[in-house]
């Protein structure tokens, strides 16, 4: 598929009220890591599921079929189950769905006193260079390895992740490094919290806001360090702190640990640190997560502007598949709205029942904001017009997003990045 028959299509969904769709699949919810902001993590006793080959397959036939762009094989740990993992990869490319994703707790890079280690890592390269896959995430949770693999449960694997990016890029693979937002970014914000009941409330959060913004410019100089080319953020997860809340979580990444649980203020002090932070290192990496997106998110959370933020499409025209069931839902997180098989599902009449705010799930929010204003521009270009009249930054914001997501190649992790093109950012 050419990129001028990609961008027809697109706009073609555009005019038709849709924004390009996106399928998260969950191949299985098992996992072999102790992260603590998981509700997966390999301590945790519930009843494990996965995916059956049979139904992926369907699935994914029938995605290829309603229009899919994107779609997503997560878990769990989606590398436990490596070989049917590269064989549905290679089934998704050849059913034409262009744009292919999948990624890892890092288990597989730990480092050990086996000789057959890199060897192993290059059979695992050698592997995803053969199918279709564009782009591959690796999860780091902290710029001290000692935290991160303390969380994980995996010892020196900061030191093989680093080890294994060479073979990577050499195999023409740019994996994303994707960072999960905990108080645990640095020593010095997990320090934060114990602190906060000795220090007056502005206090505190002045010194939350100054600890994430260094926080999220020690993480961007670890992976520039480290090899990287993208890097992603997944935004904090806790849905059980809002008793008025219609989510109920099918996917369990979200936890009530207090390292993953945030106050309204410090989420709005999360987003405005990595809002603020992005720009200092544009240029010398692709940073996925668009500002416009992070900027409604903390207006959101600092000043109650819920319509600041575009709906989520979740439902629309993303979609979660459920390992334990097999089932489609809106998104992970909307787990009462079971759609049923999703070869099944007509999404002709879908839209937006009650437009949903309601979580923080980048994969489906990300998009959402950086789209919306295309949708609502064909749909009503007056309204869109007043909509970035009214606030200048955003739209100063949200048209640097869309250049600079061109310039990244729309974050081709196939292709390493031009940093010419990235200079002027």
């Amino acid at each position: 598929m050419t990129a001028g028959l990609l961008k027809r299509q697109w706009w073609a969904e555009l005019l038709r009220g849709r924004i390009p769709g996106q399928l998260v699949i969950q191949l299985t919810n098992r996992c072999n890591a102790t992260c603590p902001q998981c509700g997966m993590r390999v301590t945790e006793r519930f009843t494990r599921s996965r995916l059956s080959m049979d139904a992926a397959r369907r699935i994914i036939d029938a995605a290829a079929e309603k229009g899919v762009q994107a779609l997503s094989f997560t878990g769990g740990e989606p590398m436990l189950l490596f070989k049917d993992l590269a064989e549905l990869i290679r089934y998704a490319g050849h059913a034409g769905i262009p744009y292919l994703r999948t990624g890892t707790n890092g288990y597989v890079f730990m480092r050990g006193n086996h000789p057959e280690s890199e060897s192993r890592v290059q059979q695992i390269v050698d592997t995803l260079a053969d199918t279709p896959l564009r782009n591959f995430w690796i999860s780091i949770d902290s710029t001290v390895p000692r935290i991160h693999e303390s969380m994980r449960g995996f010892p020196r694997v900061v030191e093989g992740i680093a080890a294994a990016l060479p073979l990577f890029h050499a195999a023409g693979i740019y994996p994303s490094v994707n960072l999960g937002i905990t108080r645990n970014i640095t020593e010095a914000t997990s320090e934060l919290l114990p602190a906060a009941g000795r220090m007056p409330r502005d206090e505190y959060l002045d010194a939350f806001y100054h600890g994430f913004r260094q926080g999220f410019r020690h993480f961007y100089r670890f992976v520039v360090d480290m090899g990287f080319t993208i890097v992603n953020s997944c935004y904090p997860m806790s849905i059980d702190d809002a008793p008025d809340s219609d989510l109920n979580a099918v996917y369990a990444a979200s936890s009530k640990e207090h390292m993953v649980r945030f106050s309204r203020e410090e989420k709005a002090l999360i987003f405005k640190a990595l809002f603020k932070t992005i720009p200092e290192f544009r240029s010398c990496i692709r940073i996925f997560s668009p500002r416009s997106s992070l900027y409604a998110l903390w207006r959101q959370y600092a000043d109650g502007l819920e319509n600041a933020a575009y709906p989520c499409r979740g439902g629309v025209d993303f979609f979660f598949i459920n390992a334990a069931d097999g089932n489609t839902y809106p998104c992970g997180y909307r787990g009462d709205e079971n759609l049923g098989k999703f070869w099944h599902l007509d999404l002709a009449p879908l839209g937006f029942a009650k437009p949903c705010r309601a979580c923080d799930w980048e994969c489906f929010r990300d998009p959402s904001e950086l789209l919306g204003p295309l949708l609502e521009g064909v749909s009503d270009p007056l309204s869109l017009w007043r909509r970035l009249r009214r606030d200048t930054a955003y739209a100063a914001i949200w048209f640097q997003d869309l250049q600079y997501y061109h310039a990244c190649d729309l974050f081709d992790g196939r292709r390493a990045p031009t940093y010419r093109q990235l200079k002027r950012f």
